[in-house]
């Protein structure tokens, strides 16, 4: 997908209605922290279930291929979540943390952060509650502040939400 594209999609799903639950924790040139809360009504081992399965839920306008069936992730330490399509490939995060049912963290630069050798961390929790699961989407970006990263925080917020309101959704399809 080229950068253009991404950002145009970017752009468009930072304005979706449905941000309540997101926050923009810290920003600055040199870094951003954005948070995510979704209530899941399943389980946490039936949300775990569909959050390693990227390709069931990602936007594919959120992929280099254009598709998100091409996405698989490994959840277990150096496990890829890769892109995988004919004539290329991509690594999108490494696993450096897995707890089935708990914890999903990688380590990984989305999109055009890619080549601007920021570094990237993306943590999923689960946390069970009366009526499912609680899931807190965190995601750090950083690096130098020539990089002005503030000037894409908003649009990165949207981008984060779009992409895990499908995981939310389709895990709340599954039974607890």
């Amino acid at each position: 997908m080229s950068k253009r594209a991404w950002w145009s999609a970017a752009v468009a799903a930072a304005l979706l209605p449905g941000l309540a639950g997101a926050e923009v924790k810290q920003v600055s040139p040199d870094g951003v922290i954005f948070e995510h809360r979704f209530e899941v009504s399943a389980a946490p081992a039936d949300a775990w279930a569909v959050l390693v399965h990227p390709e069931r839920y990602w936007p594919n306008d959120h992929t280099w291929s254009g598709s998100a069936a091409n996405l698989s992730l490994a959840p277990e330490a150096g496990g890829c979540f890769c892109e995988q399509w004919e004539g290329g490939s991509a690594e999108h995060g490494r696993v450096v943390m897995a707890v089935p049912g708990k914890l999903l963290r990688f380590r990984g630069s989305l999109g055009p952060f890619q080549e601007m050798a920021v570094t990237g961390i993306l943590t999923v929790t689960l946390t069970p509650m009366e009526n499912g699961t609680t899931a807190i989407v965190t995601y750090r970006i950083s690096g130098d502040a020539s990089h002005k990263l503030d000037a894409f925080a908003s649009v990165v917020d949207g981008v984060i939400h779009q992409q895990f309101a499908g995981f939310a959704a389709l895990a709340s399809q599954a039974r607890k």
